[in-house]
């Protein structure tokens, strides 16, 4: 089953992700995580996607694309996948339609903005091994210290509150119309994010598989 995520920033995309993933058995693509890999590895869709990250801007969709084709020829993609980041705007929804690449359903995680804003101001980084914490919903043992390898932790520029504010605004003119591009074509399902995790998880299986 070919699957995409939507959400606003924030709203456990990529939590659902892994959720879903272990449950299908396909491999989640994160965008995401393909730019952040490019970007610490200096190459030129990296240093580009850099420039337009650091402005708070989305990445370009010859750069994603370009990343995105690759990916999804791996053998592990061949019996499905899960798209979390992209697409991202309805030219890139497009661009995947033109691909040839079928999607079988898309799944909203809709969570309001307000939560959304109170949900990263919290969220801590460890930069040295990618830990992730949340202050208030998965703090560490010892404040601003990663329980797995001792080192600093941080807030990412990201999670930074004009930064959220920003990137809600981005996902709500660029991001949000593909709700209605994906609903015209009978594929658009919503869950409404709880607060507790697992619930969230239990409606979004529940959506995919009915």
């Amino acid at each position: 089953m070919n699957l995409i995520l939507l959400g606003a920033p924030g709203a456990g995309k990529g939590t659902q992700a892994e959720v879903i993933c272990n449950a299908l058995n396909i491999p989640t693509i994160s965008t995401g995580n393909m730019l952040r890999a490019a970007v610490k590895a200096g190459t030129e869709y990296g240093l580009k996607a850099k420039a337009a990250m650091d402005a708070g801007a989305l990445v370009s969709d010859d750069i994603v694309i370009g990343i995105l084709k690759d990916r999804i020829a791996e053998p592990d993609a061949q019996n499905g996948f899960i798209l979390d980041g992209f697409p991202r705007t309805v030219p890139q929804a497009e661009a995947l339609d033109a691909m040839g690449v079928t999607i079988d359903k898309v799944v909203e995680i809709f969570v309001p903005d307000e939560t959304i804003k109170q949900r990263l101001s919290g969220r801590r980084v460890c930069l040295d091994c990618g830990a992730t914490y949340h202050v208030d919903f998965k703090p560490s043992k010892v404040e601003g210290v990663c329980d797995v390898c001792g080192k600093e932790l941080v807030i990412r520029k990201d999670d930074q509150p004009e930064t959220v504010i920003s990137r809600l605004k981005t996902y709500h003119e660029q991001t949000a119309p593909l709700k209605d591009y994906y609903l015209a074509q009978g594929k658009l399902v919503t869950v409404t994010g709880q607060d507790s995790v697992e619930e969230t998880s239990r409606l979004t299986l529940e959506a995919i598989n009915g």
